[in-house]
């Protein structure tokens, strides 16, 4: 059985491209046979550029215009939700005169209804999917963002889905999200849509749309992966001549599970299958661009592989990674010991320098909710495969032409705390760790890899945090900047110089580990056209008479914005390290 797509024109809210799914998939198993999508074409067929403007690899590096091409980037998810194209190109401009090249945004917008307010790319509701080509709040705006970069010389890495969308009736297990919130302009809540970066649809709301009661459906099951191709094929064909779009992002920290539960089959090998899956329809589409996952960059060396091969393949190192020692392929073994020899060497330091005893805890943690773990707990999550994601698998993947990694303390373990350091030298350490890792996958895979986000939260900021699996800030009453109104507890976040200086450290590791790009998260920005309703709103302040609405907007943040006080060091430090990540010589 197939499913059959009907395309149809709403007018009036510029709704168009929309597919349906037969009703007699409600009668049958949704494992079937699928129908490839057609794509919607854009306004008007542009020439087709030279082959040699598109961003391209060769070994472990970035191409483009016949020429070496590394970068620093950062991360604005909420852009197409501006209320402005003036906004938009303010945004872009600054960033550029921050020698930032490359921007990673979504691609995507998917709602269960028509909003009243703001921008939205794409109706997902009771089985269907239209798509708004509205030119003020669909996806013309999209076609609006990319025009502008190309102006300003940026690239646009440009993600199609998300993992994260946690919504008040999911089956979530965390008790910490128990209070989750709906925040759009239908529900009158305080915080409007858009204003998170999990508020923007994704995975589960196919999920939700289809009627699947678990998150792995949407890896597996034929009528929600089917739409998500009829989405994908009309994104990606609409910019297949672009050259400001750097590559295509499959989808943003792709996991077994979210807030809503997975399926006890959901594994590593699920999550590869469908990435080769979509990765091959993408190539098929678009010949021009570069294609990679999007995940948080996860090993599991013990998992089945589905593309890995036992021994790698030769890589081709540049020169400045020539230069460096061989790479042994990761085993459990390997990383055992390799903690095991740092611990000594941290013990040893400490005893040594002999540091005054107690200290402030300088920062907690938060971890998405886990489907489950395995039974040897002793690697960690980010090494298990628990999460269902295996990234040298996935870099082995012919269609996958880059690999991706993210770095979040906040939210993720990537290594066992050591009892001999500091808790923010943990947090240092073992970002560092990370990067120098995925710096080694990347010489010994022979492909590219780029960290694709990185950020810590700062005291400041730590009112506003929200985690990506939820949508309330846990420590939005306990305290102001480094201020806790518990008197037993230690304010959650860094300080500005220990964010400055873990950045600053990590970039450097990224440059010497031969990383071609890596993508701050998140850029801040303000004097925004504020609007009712939407993510960039008016803020009511008091003139000691009357409440004064502000018009002047700020970017929306879920906690790792760098608006405000802080901002200049933070752009500083990118800056710094943009001017050391030329091409090698």
């Amino acid at each position: 059985m197939f499913i059959s797509v009907v395309w149809f024109l709403l007018a009036a809210v510029g709704v168009s491209a929309t597919s349906q799914v037969d009703p007699r998939w409600k009668h049958e198993s949704p494992w079937n046979k699928r129908q490839d999508p057609t794509p919607v074409q854009a306004a008007a067929p542009s020439p087709v550029p030279d082959k040699s403007s598109f961003v391209s690899t060769e070994g472990s590096s970035f191409k483009v215009n016949n020429s070496n091409f590394k970068f620093i980037g950062t991360n604005a998810y909420w852009l197409p939700a501006l209320n402005s194209d003036e906004d938009i190109d303010h945004v872009l401009g600054n960033i550029s005169q921050s020698n930032i090249t490359v921007v990673r945004t979504w691609a995507f917008n998917d709602v269960p209804e028509i909003p009243e307010n703001g921008t939205w790319f794409q109706l997902v509701a009771n089985g269907t999917t239209s798509v708004n080509l509205n030119e003020t709040t669909g996806l013309p705006k999209l076609d609006r963002i990319i025009s502008m970069a190309q102006k300003h010389g940026i690239y646009l890495l440009l993600s199609l889905t998300n993992n994260w969308n946690p919504l008040p009736l999911d089956n979530v297990t965390n008790s910490t999200t128990s209070s989750i919130l709906r925040r759009d302009v239908l529900t009158n809540n305080s915080l409007p849509r858009n204003s998170l970066s999990n508020d923007y649809g994704g995975m589960d709301a196919y999920v939700r749309a289809f009627g699947a009661d678990s998150h792995d459906a949407f890896y597996t099951n034929e009528t929600i992966i089917a739409a998500f191709e009829n989405y994908t094929t009309q994104i990606v064909t609409r910019y297949v001549n672009s050259t400001s779009v750097l590559a295509w992002e499959i989808a943003n920290d792709p996991r077994c599970n979210s807030s809503i539960g997975a399926t006890p089959i959901c594994n590593t090998t699920t999550i590869t299958r469908w990435h080769a899956r979509i990765a091959q329809l993408v190539t098929r589409l678009d010949p021009n661009h570069l294609i990679s996952s999007g995940s948080q960059g996860f090993f599991c060396a013990d998992c089945p592989k589905v593309f890995q091969k036992t021994s790698p393949p030769p890589s081709h190192p540049s020169a400045a990674v020539s230069r460096r020692n061989k790479i042994e392929p990761l085993t459990k073994k390997r990383i055992l010991q390799e903690r095991k020899e740092a611990r000594k060497k941290t013990r040893a330091l400490k005893i040594a320098s002999e540091p005054p005893s107690g200290g402030v805890r300088v920062r907690g943690k938060w971890v998405a909710t886990p489907t489950r773990r395995q039974d040897d707990v002793g690697m960690g999550s980010a090494f298990d495969g628990s999460a269902g994601v295996d990234s040298e698998d996935i870099l082995s993947i012919p269609d996958i032409g880059f690999g991706s990694f993210q770095l979040f303390p906040d939210q993720n373990q990537y290594a066992p705390d050591d009892p001999n350091l500091s808790a923010f030298n943990n947090t240092l350490q073992a970002g560092l760790d990370w990067i120098k890792r995925h710096g080694e996958a990347s010489q010994m895979f022979g492909k590219p890899i780029t960290l694709t986000g990185f950020g810590l939260v700062t005291q400041d900021n730590a009112p506003s945090f929200v985690p990506f699996n939820s949508t309330v800030a846990p420590f939005a009453n306990d305290q102001i900047g480094n201020l806790t109104f518990n008197a037993t507890q230690s304010p959650f976040g860094v300080t500005d110089a220990q964010r400055d200086d873990a950045y600053a450290q990590w970039l450097q590791q990224g440059i010497a580990s031969g990383l071609t790009g890596m993508i701050q998260y998140q850029w801040g920005q303000g004097n925004l056209t504020a609007v009712d309703g939407t993510a960039i709103s008016p803020t009511i302040t008091e003139n000691g008479i009357v409440p004064v609405q502000d018009q002047n907007g700020i970017s929306p943040s879920d906690g790792y914005s760098t608006a405000g006080v802080g901002q200049e060091s933070v752009e500083g430090t990118l800056q710094g390290a943009a001017q050391q990540f030329v091409p090698d010589a």
